[in-house]
């Protein structure tokens, strides 16, 4: 036997072992699957969602039998994802070779071959996991079910288990979320773009990427023209048909919506094929008390847990609608940033006055103004004035940055003194503002998020949610901004939470135009939970509502519902924030912050929270070193006339020099005017005050000399 033969030979021996072995391997492998017909009657999604208790969380479904699909719509899938479906018994072999030899090429397992057939077995009954074991099981089922099935009942029910992106399981449930129709109205163009979505939904989503979609849209209706499913003009007239703009679902967007949304973003390539278990944050008490709301506009309603920085519940009537913020933003853009860089505490004097910043002058709401008030006062009032002074000197460049640390970023030309008021181009979700305001409970950010932890089919954690966060304040910072808050809640715009039992800090918001209102917030947050209610019209028609008005009452409402039982714990002072008494006087007549005197009276102290590094330093001495201006002295018609200062804490005593003698001509309380007509012409005289606090004297003051003369002062002397 020559050599070359006998090489040939052992070539032949090595693959007919290694074929056998191939074999061998296929029947151990596939020993025990079987097809499940009860798996393939999915009553609902394999991606099963728990609460926070555990319980399964129902999702929406819906159906469709075969004969109520239009014919154009099994033509797509089968144009774009099996063009031989009617041909083959299940595995495309010529397809099964093409992607092999690519594979082979690239040495990679890039290139698929599923048929539509066996995608239904990999939805219904495997995993994606990419092992030849798998394969095989696949195989083997897929061969199973075309000898049990028809090729229309196949059609019927993988187009009834695919995931279609944004919570959307089923044609059914697709055609209505994405078009607002029953599967029976679809038009081919809207068939063309449901089968467009199935290679990846997160990616192709009309609401996520227009032109990535319309292209892959497209795309298909080319491929149904190619296969003759659609005639050239047909085809033509379809790719001019608009992509839809919305979400066409129901007007309650669920809980549930959420989930789908953030595990699309988690796993792009989610399909059915995939059975996990979403472990998330859930909370129905919470839900159906949302549900229970009723408003004559859109809504939205949020609620999240602070500790896990989880979402319990969620109602809106429009989606996930961005909306500027309104007068939401000055704690976060505003007031938080300048404590932190201690350019004002909750005491500093803001005056509250008409003021053009450059070609800008900004209004308060009512359109008065107050004169000088607390940043604690201008905050729990909502006023705009001195919000915009506080941005000036903390600059919009610099409150930018503090957004963007808590997921709230600002475009470039959004960096206007505008900002402090909400004034903005795109605004945000109620998401990112609730992630953003439990950021003020301790200082730290963290995105709100459903998802605890999602588990495949047999337990395994494929994703748990990590406790990251990033410091964005100090402390102490967090602690006075909470402070703040809380009084706007007791006394302020949100005012309407005052008879809560428990700790809380609110915020109230109204948008709007010179047409009228547009959007009303009410944000409230214990050290427990934070939630969020907002009132408007998805297409900014003009409400009634204001942030302090039917928010406000319904924020109430969902606080009280959450603490039935065990009432949240008010926060804890941190060592970093202290508590200083200040002289009231000095603050309110001459807008100063110095801390008070200790020897003087306590009803004068007014106490205020500061963090330490930034609390004042200068101790009034106003009673334990009573100090007075010059009083004014003058000659009348013979008599010396001496003006006090006016004092309602000190006594007064006065002394005269003059004529080899000192006396005291007076001790007593305040006196507008103290006259002495016991002097004699030609002797010079000279007068001490000296203030006393009870029996604390003062610095004694000697005024200016005077001698008696002949001549008489003139009678309105006083005058001049």
């Amino acid at each position: 036997m020559k050599a070359a033969e006998k090489i040939l030979l052992l070539l032949l021996s090595v693959l007919a072992v290694a074929f056998l072995a191939l074999v061998l391997y296929a029947f151990l492998s596939t020993a025990g699957a079987k097809l499940d017909e009860k798996k393939l009657s999915l009553e609902r999604t394999q991606v099963q969602l728990l609460d926070c208790a555990g319980e399964v969380i129902e999702t929406p479904q819906g159906k469709v039998c075969y004969e109520d699909f239009p014919s154009h719509l099994p033509e797509a899938f089968i144009a774009v994802e099996d063009k031989r479906f009617y041909e083959h018994h299940g595995l495309d072999i010529l397809r099964i070779g093409k992607a092999a030899l690519k594979n082979l090429a690239s040495f990679s397992f890039r290139e698929g071959a599923s048929t539509i057939s066996q995608q239904l077995i990999k939805n219904t009954h495997l995993t994606h996991e990419k092992k030849l074991s798998r394969k095989f099981k696949e195989w083997k089922l897929t061969l199973a079910l075309e000898k049990k099935y028809s090729k229309e009942q196949i059609m019927e029910l993988y187009l009834n288990s695919i995931y279609f992106g944004h919570s959307a399981f089923g044609v059914e449930r697709a055609a209505s979320y994405y078009f607002a129709k029953h599967v029976s109205e679809l038009e081919p163009a809207e068939s063309a773009l449901l089968a467009a979505l199935v290679r990846s939904p997160n990616r192709y989503s009309p609401f996520r990427d227009k032109e990535a979609c319309k292209a892959r849209r497209d795309f298909v209706l080319s491929l149904m023209e190619e296969q003759g499913f659609l005639s050239a003009e047909e085809a033509a007239s379809a790719k001019e048909t608009p992509l839809p703009l919305s979400p066409h679902e129901n007007k309650t967007v669920s809980y549930v919506s959420l989930v789908f949304e953030e595990l699309s973003a988690l796993f792009p390539e989610l399909s059915t094929g995939e059975t996990l278990t979403v472990e998330t944050y859930f909370s129905p008490a919470l839900q159906a008390e949302m549900e229970a709301f009723e408003s004559e506009t859109d809504c939205v309603l949020m609620a999240a847990d602070n500790k896990t920085r989880g979402l319990v519940a969620y109602r809106s009537t429009v989606g996930e609608i961005r909306r500027t913020p309104a007068s939401l933003i000055k704690p976060l853009a505003v007031y938080a940033p300048a404590l932190e860089e201690g350019l004002l505490s909750p005491a500093t004097p803001l005056l509250d006055e008409r003021t053009d910043f450059g070609g800008y002058s900004p209004k308060n709401y009512d359109g008065k103004c107050l004169g000088y008030v607390s940043a604690r006062d201008a905050l729990a009032k909502s006023l705009n004035i001195p919000a915009v002074k506080v941005l000036n000197s903390l600059t919009p460049k610099r409150s930018a940055e503090y957004l963007k640390k808590m997921g709230l970023p600002v475009l470039k030309e959004d960096a206007t003194l505008a900002l402090a008021l909400g004034g903005m181009r795109e605004g945000f979700t109620m998401q990112e503002l609730i992630s953003a305001y439990m950021t003020l409970i301790n200082g730290e950010f963290a995105p709100a998020r459903t998802i605890q932890r999602v588990l495949d089919a047999n337990g395994k954690p494929l994703y748990e949610r990590q406790k990251v966060r990033e410091r964005v304040f100090s402390e102490g910072a967090a602690y006075l901004i909470t402070d703040m808050l809380h009084t706007a809640a007791k006394e302020g715009t949100a005012k309407k939470l005052r008879s809560l039992s428990f700790y809380v800090s609110a915020k109230t918001g109204t948008g709007g135009t010179e047409k009228g209102n547009t959007d009303a917030y009410a944000l409230g947050y214990t050290t427990a939970h934070t939630v969020g209610v907002w009132l408007g019209n998805g297409d900014n028609s003009p409400i009634m509502a204001t942030g302090g008005g039917v928010p406000a009452n319904e924020l109430y409402t969902l606080l009280k519902s959450l603490y039935q039982e065990n009432a949240p714990a008010a926060p804890e002072k941190p060592k970093s924030v202290i508590e200083a008494a200040l002289d009231s006087e000095e603050y309110n007549t001459a807008h100063k912050m110095v801390l008070f005197d200790p020897e003087g009276p306590a009803y004068l102290a007014k106490r205020e929270l500061f963090l330490e590094q930034f609390a004042p330093k200068t101790v009034s001495e106003k009673f334990s070193r009573p100090q007075i201006e010059t009083p004014h002295i003058a000659l009348k018609n013979g008599t010396v006339c001496i003006q006090l200062p006016p004092s309602e804490y000190y006594e007064y005593e006065i002394t005269r020099t003059g004529g080899g003698k000192t006396e005291t001509i007076y001790r007593g309380k305040w006196q507008s005017i103290i006259s002495d007509g016991g002097i004699q012409a030609g002797i010079e005289y000279l007068y001490t005050v000296t203030p006393y606090y009870g029996e604390r004297a003062g610095e004694p003051v000697t005024l200016p000399a005077v001698i008696l003369k002949e001549s008489a002062l003139p009678d309105d002397w006083w005058e001049e």
